[in-house]
């Protein structure tokens, strides 16, 4: 059965590729209200898949935001029952003007599928449906019994999906949960994610005058609440990389001493690869290795600063108002709304005289750590052994993925977060790519992976 699961796959890898494409051609942006209709497009391309492959109970569900696509194969009793999750909603495409070929025509250039979602998250959810169309298609069943959960609000926060597996657990029942979202610092270095960071993402607003006014007239009178956001700013995280929110560092878990050593020895070069792909020199915390500040340590960054006058020639205007979006990574056991909790009481601290101050909280999850002996993770590790020829690294992420978490709490099973990308990928950027070598070895270390759960 082995050499026909093969003969299969590499039979038809060029229609697995069209597949895709056809999905990505669909901008299912979730943070723009104009893309509605696009969101549901791409979801009922997903719910294609999954009846075409044999799929039962297939369909949207309704949410107060995007749908949900669910579908299910329990056709193998007595054998386990697998969750796997994916998201079919991508990233905005800005600055457009950066793109080499447009985002949503996706173009193979060099041996990489270059379109927006290429690799975040429909390249890597397509490469599970493949691995699942060619096990039932040469076997005549899958292994195991799966169900499939896609949301569409993955990059706007994903609020449904959280409140239906909340709402709607008794409908999810599994033995297992399986994401397809995370990556490998190299196409040579297999790795298993057993931790991740959780996120809050705010947006601050700055108010002065009450209009717009002329610098001329009102300099050195009046309060500038661009100037009053770039000193807030710049007191909640110094040059060093320490953030000034007290209490944020006080439930930090420690690592192991076995972490420890892994991060400060780098024994895979990790954290030269990522250097090379930033192009620039390590920053942060410089009494931390950096593997321990990309995985193991809070982080403030700025998204954005709007307000004023940004277009050419010249304006001299005191704005009204500023804006900054600023989100936070958290690594476990830093909860999501504690956290902003404290955010918020910290900017409006520094917030100089003559300026009022909100903080909006646009989104937040949870990190979360996952055993790595379990026995859907060693079936993980073995399918990528067998795939990749060596014995997959145990590593954390700097990313969040806050349904992670949920399942973890909620269900209660064991969450195997095995995916493809790399760290060139351009994730969120302008010219986002999947390597296909990646898109077929994934396939293939898929399929292994659900035999070998069973």
């Amino acid at each position: 059965m082995a050499q026909q699961l093969e003969s299969y796959i590499q039979e038809h890898e060029g229609r697995f590729l069209e597949d895709l494409k056809g999905w990505l051609r669909i901008p299912s942006i979730s943070t723009l209200p104009e893309h509605a209709g696009d969101i549901r497009r791409a979801a009922e391309y997903a719910a294609g898949q999954l009846r075409g492959m044999g799929f039962a109970n297939v369909g949207l569900i309704a949410t107060k935001g995007h749908p949900l696509v669910y579908g299910e194969w329990l056709n193998a009793p007595g054998k386990p029952t697998l969750l796997v999750y994916g998201h079919y909603d991508v990233q905005p495409v800005d600055p457009i003007e950066l793109w080499e070929t447009p985002p949503f025509e996706p173009t193979i250039r060099g041996d990489s599928l270059y379109a927006r979602g290429a690799c975040d998250d429909k390249g890597q959810t397509m490469l599970v449906f493949k691995a699942m169309e060619s096990l039932i298609t040469v076997n005549g069943a899958l292994p195991v019994n799966v169900r499939v959960l896609l949301e569409g609000e993955e990059e706007a926060g994903g609020e449904s999906i959280a409140a239906y597996v909340q709402e709607h657990s008794d409908r999810l029942g599994c033995d297992a949960v399986f994401i397809c979202d995370t990556g490998m610092p190299s196409k040579d270095i297999p790795v298993l994610i057993y931790g991740l960071r959780g996120i809050t993402y705010t947006e601050v607003e700055v108010r002065g005058p009450k209009r717009d006014l002329h610098s001329g007239e009102f300099g050195g009178i009046a309060p500038n609440p661009l100037h009053a956001l770039a000193l807030i700013i710049a007191s909640l995280k110094d040059a060093g990389g320490h953030i000034h929110i007290p209490g944020l560092y006080d439930r930090v878990r420690p690592p192991t001493g076995a972490e420890q050593a892994f991060w400060r020895d780098d024994p895979l070069g990790i954290a030269e690869t990522l250097r090379e792909e930033m192009g620039t020199g390590y920053v942060g915390e410089n009494e931390y290795p950096p593997l321990e500040r990309l995985w193991a340590r809070p982080t403030l960054e700025v998204h954005g600063i709007s307000g004023g006058f940004v277009g050419e020639g010249a304006k001299t205007v005191i704005p009204a108002a500023a804006k900054a979006k600023i989100s936070l990574r958290l690594p476990p056991d830093l909860r999501s709304e504690e956290v902003f909790a404290l955010f918020e009481r910290r900017v409006k601290e520094l917030a100089p005289a003559g300026v009022e101050v909100s903080v909006t909280n646009i989104h937040g999850g949870e990190g979360v750590m996952v055993s790595p002996d379990s026995a859907p993770m060693r079936a993980a590790a073995a399918a990528l052994k067998e795939t990749y020829g060596k014995e997959p690294a145990l590593t954390r992420e700097g990313g969040s993925i806050p349904i992670a978490a949920l399942f973890d709490e909620v269900l209660r099973v064991p969450v195997v977060m095995m995916g493809f990308g790399l760290p060139d990928d351009n994730l969120h950027s302008p010219n986002e790519k999947y390597s296909l070598a990646q898109f077929f070895r994934g396939i293939r270390t898929v399929a292994s992976f659900l035999q070998k759960l069973a």
